[in-house]
This record gives C-alpha cells, structure tokens and sequence, in this order.
C-alpha cells in the first residue's frame, strides 16, 4: 500500500525536478544506488521494472527504503496492464509510470488515489490522459519531441504539468532547455546512473552527480 498521497507524491515531483530511473534484478546493487541517489538529495526513485521478477526486488527495495530511507518515495516505470499495476501498489508502489496510455492502468490507480504518469506523444493522448486524472504527463520518448515541443503543448494547455523521460542530461545546457520550455520534472536514467557507475560500484560519484544534477535544476529554474 502507497505510504504517500499521490498529491504528495506530485509535489515532490515539482519540489526536486528530478526522478532517477534504475532497474537490476540484484537487490543489494540496488539498495546501494538507492541509497546513493537518496543521499544525493533524490526524494523519489522511479524502478523500470523491466525484467523477470522484478516485482520481488521492487518489494524489497521498498521495504528498505521504508526502514533505512524516511521520505523516499518509490514508484514503478514500465508498467503495462492494469495488473501490474495493482501488483506493484500492492508492493508499496507509490505511483506508476507506464510507456504508453492505458485507460485500465488510470482505473486501478485512480481507485487507490496512487499517482499514474502515461507516456504520451501527441497533444490528444494528453489531454486524454487529463480527462482520465492524470497530474503529470510522461513525455516520452523525450529526445525525439524535445524542449520544443512542450513549449508548442504549453501555450494551449498551460495547465499540463510535463515529465520527459529520454533525452535527458545532467548537463546546464540540457536541463535548462527542458525547464525554460516549461517541464515540471524529469525523469533521468543511464546518463545519470551509467553503466560505468554500476560497473565500477561507484556509490560516492553518483551521489556527487545526483547533487549536481538537483543543484544545476534549482538554478535553471530561478
């Protein structure tokens, strides 16, 4: 069951501007980069369930970061059905992140009052997805639409709160770009939990680069 509102939930979303995205079937490299990005200053965790039994590490992940992690907020990405996603929330899952938009996925998180982010491509399947009570639309994929085209959906709908999840640096030139177009947050994978990182086990650089990317994200959007 979610230990956070999905209003909550949203704010921090808005509060911190950045939602790292990471999946293993290894449970202990896992709460190593939990704790890294939380250490950070990361306050949510979005986990790509993307591979066999990535339920059973989710569960784990999050009943460690309800012990060791106050204020950490888990939430599950690659979500495709409605009973994923009713497996996940059962699991503590806080909100769910899917790659496209599924009327059955807004049914059962809207029945849970868990927050639900579709990935959407078009001005229809977001406003869509508001119709169906969607707080924060999922861009994706977000390097082929770009800053461009939330700053074209924003003049319309100045209401829709946007997180683009591909496409994504934790660069000044990027997050500004992204932020001056009017996102709200972003969702951040492999170019802030790399592959080197992982490799090398590198906790204490991707704490550091957490840090910077949050630092970079509260200066760009003065």
């Amino acid at each position: 069951m979610a230990q956070f509102t999905r209003i909550e939930v949203a704010q921090t979303m808005k509060d911190t501007g950045m939602i790292p995205l990471f999946f293993s079937q290894d449970l202990e490299l896992g709460k190593h980069i939990l704790k890294a990005c939380y250490d950070g200053g990361a306050r949510l965790m979005e986990f790509t369930a993307r591979g066999d039994f990535a339920h059973e590490v989710f569960g784990e992940l999050t009943k460690y970061a309800v012990n060791e992690l106050p204020g950490m907020i888990m939430g599950v990405g690659s979500v495709t059905d409605a009973a994923a996603a009713s497996l996940y929330m059962a699991l503590g899952a806080n909100f769910i992140v899917t790659p496209v938009l599924r009327e059955d996925i807004a049914i059962v998180c809207n029945r849970r009052k868990v927050l639900w982010s579709p990935g959407c491509g078009t001005l229809t399947e977001i406003a869509k997805a508001e119709e169906l009570g969607c707080e924060i639309v999922k861009l994706f994929p977000g390097d082929i639409y770009g800053p461009q085209f939330v700053k074209g959906i924003k003049g319309p709908q100045p209401w829709t709160s946007v997180m683009p999840t591909g496409g994504v640096s934790p660069t000044e030139e990027n997050l500004k770009a992204w932020f001056d177009a009017g996102v709200t947050c972003v969702g951040m994978g492999s170019q802030l939990i790399s592959n080197d990182i992982i490799k090398n086990k590198d906790y204490s650089k991707l704490e550091q680069d957490v840090k910077h990317a949050l630092a970079i994200i509260k200066s760009v959007r003065k």
